[in-house]
């Protein structure tokens, strides 16, 4: 019996028409759960106070208007931010690990701290000028493909930071509490409160950075009245000569890192300020508020640590921990100074919120996937990342700390002076950017001379660095100190320019 096609026909549009009605099920699904999601993230972006925008430029018609209570908040944003008691932990590696004295440990942390603190004001300059985040910005000076490879790191800093920040405000809780209270615990509590603030951005993060230094100041002055009678400001540095000078510029070094590595992330913060505003107050105020903080909790930390040796409770006390350490500083207090470690162990959120909003933009800028992502959802990812991170490393504190360094200045500092070479050496006669371009490929420096100078800072940081897992021959040469930073620097600095003149010569942009 024959079939004709016309038999034939209706056969094969059913089968067609079964063979479609998967697809269309699969679309249907998908468009509901791509509408749930779109409903939810307008829900979320709707609350009161919630900052909705990514890493979208701030357009000049957008930012606030000038005022004394702005300016005032820039200083007081960093300070808030650093007086912190990770950033305390900072100073007790002059006497405890490099064998300072105090007032060598103190004169290393002032010059450091200034150092670090006025690089990353340079880079805050940025911020008003663009409307655009930091890793943004690299895209003008390094170029759109060579700039992800800082924006990556920065990832991995502002995690690696505030996980510490996890770590020690845990520890001071569970000391406080006479181990009651696991580490755990007091990881989870800082965990959440930051992330609430970094979910809601900008508006909430200011406004708890205001008000958040000034408990913080005041508990720390408490310390100093209460634990200071035991500081020993005639501790004596050991070791010969070459040793002594080895080790002066390894926690000077130190004590730069940590406020240089908010460069990679400063002019984030100031993108709602007005285009014309002055770089020289920006700058100014930075520096102010990051250096006063950062001499604050150094001289602190370097006062703990000099004490340690002739007082048996408080090397008692650090043979536990970094956090019972601090809170054994408020030990003839009673129950107050239980009430001042809590405080304290809380300040770390101040340090911990920018870090993790920095962090959620620099997914962002990435590229196109994770600009699909809103920030806030982003942020809950760092937080359960760090999270899980701090209750893994909680019992070493320290040693995480010492295997960390390698990533905390070194870099920044490389693509700061890229960034300050291309703009004094390169673009002095242009007044301005074209920053509404920050995605034309065609616009931006290909940033291959950029990259090469920066892959060639890498190369004299390892060279010259002195850490727990790797000491580079340099580092042997100049008897075993960190002289990472000045090596890698001094090859950024010279191969820069002669690189960047010859990409012009024969790419032209």
């Amino acid at each position: 019996m024959s079939t004709t096609t016309a038999d034939m026909q209706p056969a094969a549009d059913d089968a067609e028409k079964g063979s479609a009605q998967p697809v269309q099920a699969a679309d249907s699904v998908s468009g509901s759960v791509t509408s749930l999601l779109r409903r939810l993230n307008d829900r979320i972006e709707g609350l009161a106070g919630f900052e909705a925008r990514g890493i979208a430029r701030v357009e000049p018609e957008e930012r606030q208007a000038p005022s004394l209570a702005a300016d005032l908040q820039i200083a007081i944003l960093w300070f808030s931010a650093n007086i912190s008691a990770n950033n305390l932990t900072t100073g007790l590696f002059g006497p405890l690990v490099f064998q300072l004295g105090f007032a060598d440990s103190a004169v290393c942390a002032v010059v450091g701290g200034l150092l670090g603190s006025a690089s990353t004001g340079y880079m805050a300059v940025w911020g008003p000028q663009s409307g655009h985040r930091t890793m943004v910005v690299l895209r003008y000076l390094m170029g759109y493909w060579p700039s992800k490879l800082p924006c990556l790191l920065n990832i991995v800093l502002m995690v690696g930071y505030t996980t510490l920040n996890l770590i020690i405000s845990g520890q001071i809780l569970s000391a406080v509490s006479d181990g009651a209270m696991s580490i755990v615990v007091g990881i989870v509590v800082v965990a959440i409160v930051n992330w609430v603030v970094a979910v809601f951005g900008m508006y909430l993060f200011h406004y708890y950075e205001r008000y958040a230094w000034l408990p913080q100041l005041l508990v720390l002055s408490v310390l100093i009245g209460c634990a200071g009678s035991h500081f020993d400001a005639s501790l004596e540095s050991t070791g010969d000569g070459a040793t002594l000078a080895a080790n002066r510029l390894s926690f000077l070094s130190l004590c730069l890192y940590v406020p240089n590595s908010w460069g990679a992330a400063a002019s984030d913060y100031y993108v709602y300020y007005p285009e014309k505003t002055s770089k020289l107050k920006i700058f100014l105020l930075t520096l102010a508020g990051l250096w006063v903080s950062f001499t604050l909790v150094y001289m602190i930390g370097i006062g703990l640590a000099s004490g340690i040796p002739t007082n048996q409770a408080w090397a008692d006390a650090y043979a536990v921990s970094v956090g019972a350490l601090i809170v054994e500083g408020f030990r003839g207090l009673s129950g107050f100074g239980g009430f001042c470690g809590v405080v304290v162990a809380l300040g770390v959120i101040a340090n911990s919120i920018p870090g993790t909003y920095s962090a959620a933009l620099g997914f962002q800028v990435l590229g196109r996937y994770g600009k699909a992502a809103p920030r806030w959802l982003w942020c809950c990812v760092i937080v359960v990342v760090m999270l899980v991170c701090a209750l893994a490393g909680r019992d070493h504190l320290m040693v995480v700390f010492q295997n960390f360094l390698a990533l905390m200045g070194y870099w920044v500092e490389f693509m700061v002076l890229i960034v300050l070479l291309e703009s004094l050496l390169f673009r002095r006669g242009a007044k301005t950017f074209d920053w509404t371009r920050c995605e034309d490929k065609t616009y931006l420096p290909i940033g291959l001379a950029a990259l090469a100078a920066f892959l060639l800072g890498w190369v004299g940081a390892i060279l010259g660095m002195y850490q727990v897992w790797f000491t580079g021959p340099l580092a042997q040469l100049a008897g075993y100190s960190d002289i990472g930073i000045w090596v890698g620097c001094a090859f950024t600095l010279v191969s820069y320019p002669p690189l960047r003149w010859l990409e012009l010569k024969m790419i032209g942009r």
